[in-house]
């Protein structure tokens, strides 16, 4: 029953995790909307009526981007708002109507609702017309003409300048009407600035007239598209004959299971022997979240008994087949190891494994910021790997690595009631000491500061100046040899050379500005060459 429970907890763990993800992309996603939406804005806004092919030449121009690119950025107009297969209005009329034969307090909650209803849709009708670009600074009259969904979507569509002059023309003979109007009394003038208003109604009606319903319809190939994504998300593991057998009949005389299966590569639909999956968007749009929730319920951060860190992701069954693979994929980086046998006899594992240094390293720096539950253990594992790489010679590293053995085994276990600590030689009372004792904050000194001993390199050295500890150590001996063996006589230029040598080595000696040091050093070693030519002894 507790193993149960234990199991119950962490998928409650995993969809709160997941949850928080959803709502964290949402957050950057409006973000990003936002900030282009104002890009776009600052573009259009007080030009001339453009035509599309305009704006695209213009946006490919002001972003040095070719024109698919521009294309795509501007604005597309939202999805019809849809409630169980039903548009809004339609759904209201029903509720109004449902609410007749309701009294009291049902009646007070079905009101609520309906209001809630209108209020979703008018915030989504705002999204429409903000979608208009070429409207942007019409919003105004726009927003008291007569106008639906649909009247906004051919508005969108609306491609020539002719056209859209047509329609900001009767926006403006209304908005200046109306401002004339404002405060008049009425009278013959007033009269017929009303008749200028609503004939200017008329000409916005007539314009959106001129785009034709059929252009808002989608074609057949979007609608099976359409189909297909609809019909993988509701049955994950579902072939292309069951796709086809579940098609509607206009759709499935024109299609076969072998245009599906075209059509599927083009849809980021994972295909894993002939059955189809789709895999959550946020793989797409945040890998490194995503990822890093999948580490904190289905995963490991650990190391061995030699100090190899090890990092994977584990995965059940068909399905987990097909999110290692994306995963792989999207990451561009580590080992899979697919359809393993489990111990248990169950269904097949998979794995998807980071052995390298270097692996590590870049999983668990981009994922750090994402993580949950397993923070601490990535925090273990880069501290080790930076010692690893430079600081086997310090003398605090060899009882570092033992406490941080003891560290990954505390965070790895500190949930398990009856751990059996004095067995791993671990003290309850000493994890806080080790904690206290990271070297991160020393490395960071070392490496900036420079009290690295003669001869080490660093990372801003190796990654930077690709110099390794032999590098950095020929550099220090051949300043030093050119300064013991400073000439009485020099020229102006080699006056500079030695002075900034001895500048570079009285800095290294104090251990102030190590790297810039080592790389002044470099420098006008290679100056000493170019002049004096190759150096004796």
């Amino acid at each position: 029953m507790t193993e149960q429970a234990d199991k119950y907890r962490q998928a409650a763990e995993q969809m709160n995790r997941l949850a928080d993800l959803d709502e964290e992309e949402e957050q950057v996603k409006d973000t990003i909307e936002e900030q282009l939406d104002t890009e776009l804005k600052s573009i259009f806004s007080n030009s001339y009526v453009m035509s599309e092919h305009e704006e695209i030449v213009k946006l490919s121009n002001t972003f040095n981007i070719n024109a698919s690119d521009a294309r795509k950025r501007l604005s597309v107009f939202p999805n019809e708002y849809i409630v169980q297969e039903h548009s809004i209005p339609d759904l209201v009329r029903k509720m109004r109507k449902s609410r007749r034969a309701l009294k009291g307090e049902h009646r007070t909650r079905m009101s609520k609702a309906i209001d809630t209803m209108i209020d979703a849709y008018t915030d989504h009708l705002n999204k429409c017309i903000d979608s208009i670009t070429w409207l942007s600074d019409y919003q105004v009259p726009l927003r008291k003409m007569r106008y639906n969904e649909k009247d906004l979507s051919k508005l969108h569509k609306m491609k020539s300048s002719e056209l859209r002059r047509e329609t900001i023309d009767a926006l403006c003979k209304y908005w200046e009407a109306e401002l004339e109007q404002n405060g008049m009394a009425y009278g013959k003038e007033y009269s017929e600035l009303h008749k200028t208003m609503s004939l200017a109604k008329k000409e916005f009606r007539n314009a959106i007239g001129k785009i034709t319903d059929q252009s808002l319809t989608k074609s057949k190939r979007q609608r099976t598209e359409d189909f297909i994504l609809k019909v993988v998300c509701e049955n994950p593991g579902i072939n292309a004959a069951g796709i086809h057998e579940r098609m509607p009949s206009t759709l499935h005389k024109a299609s076969s299971p072998n245009s599906i299966s075209k059509a599927i590569k083009k849809l980021e639909i994972t295909s894993i022997k002939g059955n189809y999956y789709k895999v959550p968007s946020m793989i797409k749009k945040n890998i490194w979240a995503y990822t890093a929730a999948f580490i904190d319920s289905d995963g490991y951060i650990t190391l061995d008994r030699n100090m190899n860190p090890r990092v994977g992701l584990v995965a059940t069954g068909t399905r987990g087949r097909a999110f290692m693979e994306e995963m792989h994929k999207s990451l561009g980086f580590g080992r899979m190891h697919l359809d393993q046998k489990s111990p248990q006899a169950t269904r097949l594992i998979n794995r998807l494994n980071f052995y390298s240094q270097d692996d590590v390293t870049k999983l668990l720096t981009k994922c750090l910021p994402h993580f949950r539950l397993k923070k601490g253990n990535a925090e273990l594992l880069l501290e080790l790997i930076r010692m690893k790489k430079s600081y086997k010679k310090a003398d605090w590293y060899k009882d570092r690595c033992d406490e941080i053995f003891k560290l990954m085994k505390w965070e790895n276990h500190k949930d398990h009631v009856g751990f059996d600590w004095l067995k791993e030689g671990i003290y309850l009372d000493n994890i806080q000491k080790y904690k206290d004792n990271c070297k991160m904050s020393l490395m960071d000194e070392m490496e900036n500061i420079g009290t690295i001993v003669k001869g080490s390199s660093n990372r801003y050295l190796r990654e930077k100046r690709n110099l390794g500890d032999k590098e950095v150590d020929h550099i220090i001996s051949t300043t030093e040899k050119l300064l013991r063996k400073k000439p009485e006589k020099l020229d102006e230029r080699g006056r500079k050379i030695f002075y900034e040598l001895e500048r570079a080595h009285m800095m290294y000696k104090s251990g102030q500005n190590y790297s810039y040091a080592i790389g002044r050093m470099q420098k006008y070693i290679k100056e000493h060459i170019e002049k004096y030519g190759k150096i004796e002894g």
